[in-house]
């Protein structure tokens, strides 16, 4: 059965699947949504069983060429599979409509507003610090949203997100108040707070935002992970899929 976890404070019909319940087999076992590798006809199942978890056609789930920047589009119309722009947020106030984002680490973060507009956004530490989620937030409000809720789904959380000198100065040279997003490890390393540093971005633009608990890296068995990936030198990886239906 294809697994999904919901937010308690979004009305919109949404999920942030697992890597439970799909056809894959691997290092991609089972539910992974990310067409940059594994078989394709594999892929489109697994997106179809999402989908089908909440009785939408597979036409109306949109994605996105995702590239670690800030960039969000504004979505009038939908496009084929395949054919999404280069940005790493979309939003739309267009019935019918189902926004999907894709991960292994970084963060999937969901946005519903007051006038029924929903946004999806992918926020690894370079997105979030170039300002992803409040350039979210922005485009809802240019639909007419006023009060926006969002959640931050599953990613890798602070007791496994160990990382460098270089990531912690380039957060402090924006925000030196972001030191306590950190904790001291090894020598020039630290461990770094992710979801609540990117739910601190979303508290600057007014939003206060929920918190999943789960950790990809920690839960092998549910997520998929990059950084788990890149430790144990594996080849490849899956990648799961949030989605928010308008």
């Amino acid at each position: 059965m294809t697994e999904f976890i919901s937010a308690a404070n979004l009305p919109a019909r949404h999920a942030f699947f697992t890597r439970r319940g799909g056809v894959s087999s691997g290092y991609y076992a089972s539910l992974n949504c990310s067409f940059s590798t594994d078989d394709l006809l594999c892929v489109r199942e697994n997106r179809a069983r999402a989908a089908g978890a909440f009785g939408i056609s597979y036409s109306s789930l949109l994605g996105l060429k995702q590239v670690h920047g800030k960039s969000v589009v504004i979505v009038t119309s939908p496009w084929a599979e395949g054919e999404g722009p280069q940005a790493d947020a979309f939003v739309t106030n267009i019935p019918g409509l189902t926004l999907g984002i894709i991960t292994a680490d970084c963060a999937p973060v969901l946005f519903f507003g007051d006038n029924g507009a929903v946004g999806a956004a992918h926020a690894g530490w370079r997105g979030a610090l170039a300002g992803v989620l409040e350039e979210t937030v922005q485009a809802l409000h240019s639909l007419g949203a006023v009060k926006i809720k969002a959640a931050i789904g599953p990613c890798i959380h602070q007791s496994s997100y160990e990382v460098g000198l270089d990531l912690r100065n380039a957060i402090l040279a924006e925000a030196p108040a972001s030191a306590r997003f950190f904790v001291a490890g090894r020598v020039d390393h630290f461990w770094f707070d992710l979801p609540a540093y990117c739910a601190s971005r979303l508290l600057r633009a007014g939003i206060n935002a929920e918190i999943l608990p789960h950790d990809t890296y920690a839960d092998e068995a549910r997520f998929f992970s990059y950084r788990r990936k890149t430790l144990r030198h594996e080849p490849a990886t899956g990648h799961q899929i949030s989605i928010i239906c308008s």
